[in-house]
């Protein structure tokens, strides 16, 4: 007599675990240490020395700052355009993050531009534009700007005509250390005249 078993007999398989999921706990795990890093203002290794995991809000060396060249490159009846470029050094440690840079240029103490080089960061999703400044060679920042001929300042027309400003250009430079959330934003004020 043959006995036919109308019971399935089941058996516990092993699955191999999917690699996915320690991929993306490793990825989790990364993404919490980062928060962790940026909510406390610790860096993994300081921009300004004091080695591994020290605060971040160690004192920023003001960077230096020089009027590299001003000159007026063309005058026309309706527009002059000019060229101000500034030479930038970084005595920190590390890199340091030029945000931008506001200026005034002034003829016989009358404001007759002003300007900025870089852009002042508005909002997290904004696109950076700004400049990283090394700590073993200075860098070249500027930028070429025109000025309107209005009519009210034949006198000025003229001193720019012949190349002759008795400019002085005052301003002040934005910088940070190289991390976007490290340190506290620095301010340099500068001022350079024709006779300095």
């Amino acid at each position: 007599m043959h006995f036919i078993s109308t019971f399935k007999k089941y058996t516990q398989e092993s699955k191999p675990v999917n690699p996915r999921i320690f991929v993306g706990a490793a990825a989790g795990a990364l993404a919490v240490i980062l928060v962790v890093f940026t909510l406390t203002g610790t860096s993994i290794v300081s921009d300004v020395g004091g080695g591994f995991f020290s605060p971040s809000t160690q004192q920023v060396l003001p960077i230096d700052m020089e009027l590299f060249d001003f000159s007026v490159l063309e005058v026309t009846e309706k527009q002059a355009t000019l060229e101000i470029k500034f030479k930038v050094s970084n005595p920190n440690f590390k890199s340091v993050m030029l945000q931008h840079i506001k200026y005034s240029v002034y003829h016989n103490d009358a404001r007759i531009a002003a300007g900025e080089v870089g852009t002042a960061p508005e909002g997290f999703l904004a696109s950076p534009n700004y400049y990283i400044i090394l700590n073993e060679r200075p860098s070249l920042i500027g930028e070429k700007f025109t000025i309107t001929n209005t009519g009210n300042t034949p006198e000025l027309w003229e001193t720019l005509a012949k190349n002759e400003l008795n400019w002085r250009i005052s301003g002040e430079a934005f910088f940070n250390l190289s991390s976007i959330t490290a340190g506290q934003e620095n301010i340099l004020k500068f001022d350079f005249s024709k006779y300095d």
